[in-house]
């Protein structure tokens, strides 16, 4: 689907091409942070509440209590790591353009996506790794509507700028939306 919309954005002008920044190690930062975040906000909460958690969180903050200040130090260099790579591509690249997440939306009942075009997902946060490999650089990045599932469920397109590139992403997002109406659409039921 993402695929697809290809064409707006050389339509508006822009070269396109399938250059990508390193981002191997997200996950394993993500993990890291994300568990010392949960065991910091919620560890209180899994002793007195323990049988009121989902399965999910409980295994999240159980990771975060066994992290050492150096591990989350290391996770916070790679970080920083992270950011400049993907900040130097995009002094290459006016922008990054990629899908938000790697499926579409999924019923409510399903826990978490567990596999993915025969890939299996180890943790119940694996499904969403194309929109937090972006978030951990804190750069400036907006989602916009590409189009609808064969399912009738919402797709969504990240486009992501350089450092400091607010205004660059949020014109490139309105320009996109205009050419596509995407944002006026609805699903056919």
């Amino acid at each position: 689907m993402c695929d697809g919309v290809r064409h707006v954005f050389t339509d508006l002008g822009c070269l396109v091409d399938d250059g990508e920044p390193d981002v191997a190690d997200a996950d394993e930062i993500f993990q890291v942070l994300r568990a010392w975040s949960f065991a910091q906000e919620r560890g209180e909460d899994l002793r007195l509440h323990r049988d009121l958690m989902k399965d999910t969180v409980i295994w999240n903050i159980e990771q975060g209590l066994t992290l050492t200040g150096l591990d989350v130090s290391r996770a916070e260099a790679r970080r920083s790591a992270l950011r400049e790579r993907v900040r130097a591509f995009l002094e290459r690249y006016e922008f990054l353009v990629l899908p938000v997440s790697q499926v579409a939306p999924f019923p409510v009942d399903v826990e978490w996506v567990r596999e993915i075009n025969g890939v299996k997902m180890n943790t119940y946060i694996d499904w969403m790794a194309t929109c937090y490999a972006i978030t951990l650089t804190r750069l400036p990045a907006i989602s916009v509507p590409c189009g609808f599932s064969t399912e009738n469920m919402p797709i969504g397109l990240q486009l992501m700028g350089p450092q400091w590139g607010e205004e660059q992403v949020l014109s490139a997002a309105y320009a996109y939306e205009q050419s596509t109406e995407w944002h006026t659409k609805k699903p056919t039921l």
